[in-house]
């Protein structure tokens, strides 16, 4: 019984070999050559080959490459467009320095700490959460800076992608709404002081002003801005805290932590006098 399942295993290996062999005798053989019909380029009859194979003499012949090392890119007289890896690779470029820009050169700063000190002041802790106050601080920032980021692709994107600029230029076009937002939302002292710092001359004018020290000067005048409206709107609130504080203590319930009795006329007050309305609607007129 061994001796027959052993010579059925030998028979069926001899077959399988025998069609592997058929299979490659039937498959033609290609054939590769490396002549100068086969080394032309740009359906021309001129052939990027320098010299024959074969014909090295020394090691120097052997090292150099038997092509031509000359490549010529005809760009349209300059009008052209970018390749797709360069696409890919600015997109991304642009993506990573997306946090920046956005923190930095437009009014999300300081909506974004008008909105922490609003429930600071409310004494709600978690309520609304950091996403909403996040996604609520974008909304408004991309409300506030549309005619900036419409002037920018207007000015800049839309003539780099037709070839008619340079990405010089297209940086130098893109920045200047930048710069015409951060201008008037940055105090004169601000600029002075970083002035002052980088040694260097000002006339005034915003052409004058570098971005290494508009940026900047525009960011503290953000945090000066945001923390003097969260002042304003923590006082009425203090003062709900204050009469609270004082009941109490009048009727001998010190032990009785004020702030929870404070926090529900809070709400009320804010939910009467229709908060939210107020707060975002003088912060974004803050920016016109």
């Amino acid at each position: 019984m061994r001796m027959n399942l052993s010579t059925g295993k030998r028979i069926r290996n001899l077959i399988c070999l025998l069609v592997t062999v058929g299979i490659l005798c039937i498959i033609s053989p290609m054939r590769v050559s490396a002549s100068e019909a086969n080394l032309v380029t740009g359906g021309t009859t001129n052939s990027t080959v320098i010299d024959k194979p074969g014909t090295a003499e020394s090691p120097d012949d052997l090292y150099k490459l038997n092509i031509a090392n000359q490549v010529t890119l005809t760009y349209d007289n300059g009008n052209g467009q970018l390749n797709g890896a360069l696409r890919i690779l600015i997109t991304l470029t642009l993506i990573a320095l997306l946090p920046l820009v956005l923190i930095m050169m437009t009014s999300f700063t300081r909506i974004i700490i008008v909105l922490h000190f609003t429930r600071a002041a409310l004494n709600t802790q978690t309520a609304p959460p950091n996403q909403i106050l996040i996604g609520l601080a974008l909304i408004l920032t991309f409300f506030i800076m549309e005619p900036t980021i419409t002037q920018v692709y207007n000015d800049a994107v839309v003539p780099l992608e037709e070839g008619t600029i340079t990405q010089e230029v297209a940086l130098e076009r893109g920045m200047k709404p930048l710069r015409e937002f951060m201008y008037p939302q940055t105090q004169l002292k601000d600029v002075e002081l970083f002035m002052d710092i980088a040694k260097l001359e000002w006339d005034g004018s915003l052409d004058s002003i570098p971005n290494s020290v508009l940026i900047p000067s525009f960011m503290i005048s953000e945090l000066r801005t945001a923390f003097w409206i969260g002042f304003m709107i923590f006082i009425p609130f203090i003062v709900i805290d204050m009469v609270i504080a004082s009941t109490l203590m009048s009727m001998g319930m010190m032990m009785l932590p004020p702030t929870t009795i404070s926090m529900p006329f809070k709400i009320l007050l804010f939910v009467v006098a229709d908060g939210w309305s107020l707060v975002i609607g003088q912060l974004v007129s803050t920016f016109y």
